[in-house]
């Protein structure tokens, strides 16, 4: 029962953007392997910020962590403004900065080239062809968070799901396991920058 109903949401999430529901990039593209770094605390302590909040169901497997320049820590700041722009909790942030780093490490790319699935740009490497929004669009760290947490209010059930499971179901990435990777780099930014 359980495998048919993630079925039914992942071929609803599959669908083109037609009635507010959106699709998401294959990413055929992301890197798969682990980046080797220390595990990193989640910093809980601040206040307003429950560490059960940004890790509701613990992490999953082995995690990566990168260092952020500048530009990476300001798209992860952008990420969280806008989430809570939407009115979103903590969890859409962690959920929406573990995805990105994922897809893009936090850099709002442009187009690759012939390193390019087919024609994703942005931090969540979101398509045009596939209803995200224009070039210009995706490329704006407001919009593109938006764009996929409006995909992410869509699935039923996204805040009691694994990160993994959620970003999933709104990316339709390759590579669906991915995400789970970065949830403890994610959570430390959403607690360090939350409030800030």
């Amino acid at each position: 029962m359980t495998s048919m109903i993630r079925k039914s949401v992942l071929g609803v999430a599959g669908l083109a953007f037609a009635g507010g529901v959106f699709a998401g990039p294959v990413a055929a593209h992301a890197d798969t392997t682990p980046v080797a770094g220390k595990p990193v605390a989640v910093q809980a302590d601040k206040p307003g910020v429950d560490k059960k909040k940004l890790i509701p169901h613990g992490v999953q497997g082995a995690q990566s962590k990168i260092t952020l320049n500048d530009e990476q820590t300001a798209n992860a700041k952008a990420i969280i403004a806008a989430t809570k722009k939407a009115g979103l909790p903590e969890r859409a942030a962690v959920i929406s900065i573990a995805t990105s780093l994922q897809e893009s490490k936090l850099e709002n790319l442009g187009h690759l080239g012939d390193r390019n699935d087919h024609d994703s740009l942005g931090l969540f490497q979101q398509r045009p062809s596939s209803g995200w929004g224009t070039p210009e669009q995706i490329t704006d760290p407001e919009y593109a968070t938006l764009a996929f947490e409006k995909g992410l209010k869509q699935v039923d059930g996204w805040r009691d799901m694994p990160l993994t499971e959620a970003a999933q179901t709104v990316q339709v990435s390759a590579y669906p396991d991915a995400y789970a990777q970065w949830e403890k780099q994610a959570a430390d930014l959403v607690a360090q920058h939350w409030n800030s």
